[in-house]
């Protein structure tokens, strides 16, 4: 069963229909939509301040996602698709944005509606990307436009893959 801890008088919420992996942690001030996957070893910190999920996110494996105290706030769109061992740090992920593995997001970024960051990129800090861009590298950096048409249906299918998955476990439990 995840572990979901109470912190500072704040508690997690889910929504409805989200899949929890047993070692997923949920702490504190967290707010998630609905249909939403957080897999096995993911974090989602709100001890120092809020992280808030749309609908129909994952968070995959390893993944962590925190914030600074006072100063940023990680909020995350819908249909978002946060690949393994990522790390986002009060940043602001829009609607149907893809964020490669290994990727790492610092605060006060925002990743515009359906961009891609490649995976192991490092978005820093107050870098804006823009929608439908795709960023890449160490500092990343712009590398070219996505069809908006492409990236839709490329952030879709992974959001309802991962939906789909988060069904063979719950069915597991039965």
């Amino acid at each position: 069963m995840a572990i979901i801890k109470k912190v500072r008088g704040f508690e997690p919420k889910t929504g409805k229909g989200c899949f929890l992996a047993d070692n997923a942690v949920l702490v504190g001030d967290v707010t998630m939509g609905d249909d939403c996957s957080v897999w096995f070893g993911a974090v989602l910190r709100g001890d120092v301040n809020t992280i808030t999920i749309g609908n129909r996110v994952n968070i995959q494996d390893n993944a962590v996602i925190h914030t600074l105290y006072q100063k940023s706030v990680s909020i995350i769109g819908n249909d978002v698709s946060i690949g393994h061992n990522v790390v986002i740090h009060g940043a602001t992920i829009h609607d149907m944005a893809l964020i490669g593995m290994g990727s790492i997001i610092l605060d006060h970024a925002e990743i515009g509606e359906g961009a891609i960051i490649a995976a192991g990129s490092v978005v820093l800090s107050g870098t804006k990307v823009g929608p439908h861009e795709l960023w890449a590298g160490s500092p990343a950096k712009f590398k070219k436009m996505v069809d908006p048409a492409q990236a839709s249906e490329i952030n879709v299918k992974i959001a309802k893959n991962y939906l789909m998955y988060s069904t063979w476990y719950d069915q597991d439990e039965q």
